[in-house]
């Protein structure tokens, strides 16, 4: 049941395109608090590399789901849903507005619409997948999706093998593609979401991206990343930034083209981000040095 005088401001957009710093003025604005539907900044060992919000910018608004986990615990999307709506329902007992910040399209589309119902599949299906992945490698395996699956193939993020092993699961076991089973009709929220994005030319978004990682890396990435790597199989790990740096002090790579991939693969990251926020046709875009005040407006006239 909607209760329309409940509303959840969710803001989405590419990596590095300004959404905390959006976040942290909207909940000023609206005296209120931010949930974050990173799924990378959940972790407290991986700071630097995700780009969290800093000190300053955690003391500007009360931030949620920000380093409360470790990357030894097993966090997933599922378990995210259940907690960060479990927090709304609190902080919409004393706020009319809540803000949702995160890059990770299906971490905001859980809390936003819930997850989509999957068949169950026979454990031995992902057990083959697995070893697949071991003896003829991720490529292999994104092809068997393709031909399986092109439209998942297009859309799930195809560089983490966890993302094209589930899709490939529920293709195998079902039948069925994996795209098949998304965006059916879900149980209503009790609030209702204004969907504001940030956005820019492609250009601006790769410059601001190139920009941000040499940032992180004056801020002491290759230290962080360095202190993780008896970790570096953890799920979490798998993540832009980290895996790149790893090879490079696993002597595979030279800090230079390690440096270069973890921007290229930033920009493809990015791109399938603006491909999965695009979706959602109730977004309202905006240009990313559009004043606050104007994003603001637009806002209230929605909750009128």
């Amino acid at each position: 049941m909607e209760t329309p005088n409940k509303y959840l401001i969710s803001i989405v957009g590419p990596t590095a395109i300004g959404k905390t710093a959006l976040s942290i003025k909207l909940a000023q604005h609206f005296n209120t608090e931010i949930i974050s539907a990173d799924s990378r900044q959940f972790f407290k060992e991986m700071q630097i590399g995700t780009a969290a919000p800093n000190k300053d910018e955690l003391a500007g608004a009360k931030h949620h789901f920000i380093h409360h986990k470790s990357i030894t615990e097993n966090y997933n999307v599922g378990t995210f849903e259940r907690d960060a709506i479990q927090l709304l329902t609190t902080l919409h007992k004393k706020n009319k507005v809540v803000i949702l910040v995160g890059g990770s399209g299906l971490y905001v589309d859980a809390v936003t619409n819930g997850l989509d119902n999957f068949p169950s599949v026979d454990p031995s299906v992902r057990t083959q997948l697995n070893s697949d992945l071991k003896e003829k490698g991720l490529e292999h395996l994104q092809n068997k999706l393709k031909e399986l699956d092109p439209k998942s193939y297009n859309t799930i993020a195809i560089d983490n093998p966890h993302r094209v092993i589930r899709a490939l699961e529920i293709c195998i076991g079902s039948g069925k593609p994996y795209a098949s089973f998304l965006n059916k009709e879900k149980g209503k929220r009790p609030f209702k979401t204004i969907h504001i994005g940030l956005t820019a030319e492609r250009e601006t978004i790769y410059s601001r991206i190139n920009q941000r990682v040499d940032i992180m890396l004056e801020e002491g990435l290759l230290e962080e990343v360095k202190q993780l790597v008896s970790h570096k199989d953890l799920n979490a790990l798998n993540t832009v930034g980290y895996k790149e740096l790893f090879k490079y002090l696993n002597d595979e790579w030279t800090l230079e083209f390690a440096i270069s991939e973890i921007k290229k693969n930033t920009r493809r990251f990015a791109k399938r981000q603006l491909t999965w926020f695009r979706k959602n046709e109730d977004t309202l875009w905006f240009d990313y040095v559009t004043d606050v005040k104007h994003i603001i407006a637009q806002i209230e006239n929605q909750i009128k």
